[in-house]
């Protein structure tokens, strides 16, 4: 099958028929093939000044987006002071990634059927929205309902930004931006508590760690008004009518079992016993949930099988399974030394917040080296599968050797190890959107990026999750057997940072012994890094030995055959 693209969008209905094409070619020879195609058009129109200001306007809101996530970490005891009512505080931390999970898939369908710029100057004004609120929030309450808007405004910048990159990039062009984002997420994490703890420390108070956002806001809205190219995937359909393609139900099922799953993780151990009622409830009912959402999906129930809210049909391609499983275990030895870096010299060396950020430079270097190695050497390589896999093993022995750290491990060592993990998870954090949208018609470019940011998100949500559980319940448990007599709730409130000046009061033995603690719980958060590599190790063996195409002079695609039994559902 050939497509001709020679409009800015894809029409609604051509997508649609092309998918039906395909999935009739499929049934009828048991495999998913991509078309050759010839790309008669330039993928942007615009001076290159104006594509620059363009893709700085984009990384720069997909920095704040990232900001956004870690930015409480060190102002936790300022907003105690400034807002009370500590019970909510653990709201201020989870009600964020709620707002990007919970519309995360829908917003992704709503880029396949919608003008993306428009969808993504909503993103923006709703994200800046929340901000405002953040900053001028008159009590708690107020602030985590505005967190919330900013993640479902957050939603929509990364999805945005991941469809524009890939829309008004060429195939060999692809990677290098992407990447991009990559390292904007990774950078805008790391400067989080350190940009929102500076500023709680100043005149300027907790609140501009928020307002920040809407002084960036204001300097690329022009850029995204006047110079961000359109591309509407559906505009030959009326609004009603794409409005009506969309799978509520399923939005609805997927949002409130993420929900209550992060929920269950989140406050497991800390706000209530792992025991309670309340725990049970919230795992009780992700399980129905995911089970509902899993057979909604599987059987098109209230919607049709092209519009299904997960793009199940990319779940029979084998080497989709593979590289969705890939982006997953990615982001886990990512996002996880970002944190517990930084966390380790704060409490063992003492360090400030910046001080303890400065030890995060070799990581953050070699993750940044590794993203750029990989956007340049992916289509180069005789088989991609070898970047997951060198990716995996490097990640694996530096999240081994972490785990071993020990009170007396000299800093050198620690930024060795470091360099592991930041090399390997640099190699393979973006390198599956570039190969999954080789895979597919142009049509289903902003699908594939769907599915595959789904994957991405899901495995930045599990690392942030799961790590901050496990250390939060592990250094409370060891914490409370070396001193029985201080609350659990003051314990854990000295761990995250809302109040810490009572282990300036004990003696140097407890010390000592508060230390070993916290260095050993921090030791164990490493294993989530060791079995997710252990997994994009096995994974990468089981991919296809196979080289991504290069494109010619005139755009011309040789197609790559996606796996030999996959199909439609």
């Amino acid at each position: 099958m050939s497509v001709q693209n020679t409009d800015d969008g894809v029409g609604l209905a051509t997508a649609r028929a092309s998918y039906d094409q395909s999935k009739v070619s499929d049934h009828n020879n048991s495999k998913i093939e991509e078309p050759t195609q010839v790309l008669t058009r330039k993928p942007r129109s615009m001076s290159t000044l104006s594509w620059i200001c363009v893709v700085i306007s984009l990384i720069s809101s997909m920095f704040l987006f990232a900001l956004d996530n870690t930015v409480v970490a060190d102002v936790q005891a300022s907003i105690i002071d400034s807002l009370n009512d500590e019970q909510m505080l653990p709201w201020v931390s989870v009600s964020y990634p709620l707002g990007v999970i919970a519309i995360n898939l829908l917003i992704s369908n709503l880029f396949i059927l919608f003008d993306n710029k428009v969808l993504f100057i909503a993103g923006v004004a709703l994200f800046e929205a929340g901000s405002a609120i953040c900053g001028a929030a008159p009590n708690m309450t107020a602030l985590i309902f505005a967190r919330v808007i900013c993640g479902l405004g957050g939603a929509g910048i990364y999805i945005g930004a991941m469809n524009l990159l890939s829309v008004l990039t060429t195939e060999s062009e692809r990677p290098f931006y992407l990447s991009l984002v990559g390292l904007t997420w990774g950078a805008g994490t790391v400067l989080g508590p350190i940009i929102g703890g500076a500023l709680a420390d100043s005149s300027a108070t907790w609140r501009w760690a928020f307002y920040l956002n809407l002084c960036v806001g204001a300097v690329v809205a022009p850029v995204f008004i006047f110079l961000l190219p359109s591309h509407n995937p559906g505009k030959q359909a009326s609004v009603l009518g794409r409005l009506r393609t969309l799978d509520w139900l399923g939005a609805i099922l997927n949002a409130g079992a993420l929900i209550s799953l992060v929920m269950g993780i989140s406050f497991g151990g800390g706000v209530f016993p792992w025991k309670s009622r309340q725990i049970i409830g919230l795992f009780v009912c992700s399980g129905v949930l995911w089970t509902l959402f899993f057979f909604q999906q599987a059987f098109a129930l209230w919607t049709t099988e092209e519009n299904r809210l997960f793009p199940v049909r990319y779940l029979r391609s084998k080497e989709m399974t593979l590289l969705f499983l890939q982006i997953v275990s990615a982001g886990i030895p990512v996002y996880i030394p970002l944190y517990f870096v930084p966390l380790y010299f704060q409490f063992v060396r003492s360090d400030t917040s910046l001080a303890a950020a400065k030890r995060l430079l070799p990581l953050v270097f070699f993750q940044v080296a590794g993203v750029i190695l990989t956007g340049a050497l992916i289509s180069k390589v005789a088989y991609y599968m070898m970047i997951f896999l060198a990716g995996g093993i490097l990640s694996l022995i530096g999240g081994t050797l972490l785990y071993l750290v020990k009170i007396d491990t000299s800093a050198g060592a620690i930024y060795g190890y470091s360099i592991l993990v930041g090399l390997g998870s640099g190699l393979y954090i973006q390198a599956a959107y570039p190969v999954a949208q080789l895979k597919v018609n142009p049509s289903e470019i902003p699908r594939v990026v769907a599915f595959i940011g789904y994957g991405n998100i899901i495995g930045i949500t599990l690392a942030l999750t799961l790590s901050g559980s496990i250390f939060l319940n592990e250094a409370t448990n060891r914490i409370s057997s070396v001193l029985p007599l201080i609350p659990k709730l003051a314990i854990q409130q000295a761990i995250t940072g809302a109040r810490g000046t009572f282990f300036h009061t004990i003696d140097p033995v407890e010390q000592k012994a508060v230390l070993e603690a916290i260095v050993r719980s921090v030791g164990n958060v490493y294993i989530v890094v060791i079995v997710s590599s252990a997994v994009s190790i096995i994974v990468s063996v089981f991919m296809k030995r196979e080289k991504l195409p290069k494109k010619g002079p005139e755009g011309q695609d040789s197609g790559i055959v996606l796996d030999e039994n996959a199909g439609h559902v």
